[in-house]
């Protein structure tokens, strides 16, 4: 399933939302130039998270993967502070796009819940998770990763248990066909987070590829903090003001 909208409007300008999301799009016309491979991977050398590098297994001066016959020296890096700039970085057009997309379908609303600067401080504290769970999945891979995936995984869970009713349309692969199904939010990204805990179990993080644990860890970390994180004043004058959607929303 790939949303396309959801039915529940907002009440308030999502100024961060907007703000996370032209900082992505500058990392990847600055840093990545538009996806020019030499720049991308120069990026990825110089920024990329890699666990083994966290856990103290890789040292300054060894080398890791960066694909087929492609290496990276580490040099002048800070691993902690990689941590936050892959959360800012993407390996391609698809990615950034797709990724940007979830963002703008969800994050919006979860804003709205929180306002702006504290859904700042919860996306950074959902990348945080999301890394520190894909790291620990294993400790000694050299497989650099980036993305805002997992941040964003974290706005998903914050939107499955603040708004778990509310309708999500999702575009549906069906034979040749493509159908657009409508469903509660939390069949829609429980269905998400059940198929990054499958994959994930299926598959080799050190050969790269997805990061399903940083999905799964950063949509747990969502799940949790959007407790302490909501404004209930403003979750409920959200509820409030949308009396067609009242019943579609529990806390």
């Amino acid at each position: 399933m790939f949303p396309l909208r959801d039915e529940n409007p907002t009440l308030r300008t999502p100024i961060a939302t907007w703000a996370i999301i032209a900082l992505n799009v500058l990392v990847w016309a600055g840093l990545e130039g538009f996806g020019q491979p030499l720049m991308v991977l120069q990026a990825l050398c110089d920024w990329a998270m890699i666990p083994a590098e966290l856990f103290g297994h890789l040292k300054p001066g060894d080398s890791v993967p960066l694909g087929p016959e492609v290496e990276c020296m580490l040099e002048n890096r800070s691993p902690w502070l990689s941590v936050f700039m892959s959360m800012f970085m993407h390996g391609s057009w698809f990615h950034l796009i797709s990724n940007m997309w979830f963002l703008w379908v969800f994050g919006d609303n979860v804003e709205d819940a929180m306002g702006s600067g504290r859904f700042l401080l919860f996306y950074l504290l959902c990348g945080l998770a999301a890394a520190a769970a894909q790291a620990l999945a294993d400790p000694s891979s050299p497989v650099p990763m980036v993305g805002a995936s997992g941040a964003i995984g974290g706005v998903m869970g914050a939107y499955a248990r603040l708004y778990p009713n509310a309708r999500v349309e999702n575009l549906v692969p069906m034979g040749f066909y493509l159908a657009v199904v409508s469903v509660p939010a939390y069949f829609m990204l429980g269905y998400w987070f059940l198929i990054q805990i499958i994959a994930g179990l299926a598959t080799d993080t050190a050969a790269g590829g997805v990061a399903f644990w940083a999905h799964a860890g950063g949509f747990l970390a969502g799940l949790l903090l959007a407790g302490p994180l909501h404004r209930p004043d403003y979750l409920a004058e959200h509820i409030a003001q949308t009396p067609r959607q009242r019943s579609d929303y529990r806390w």
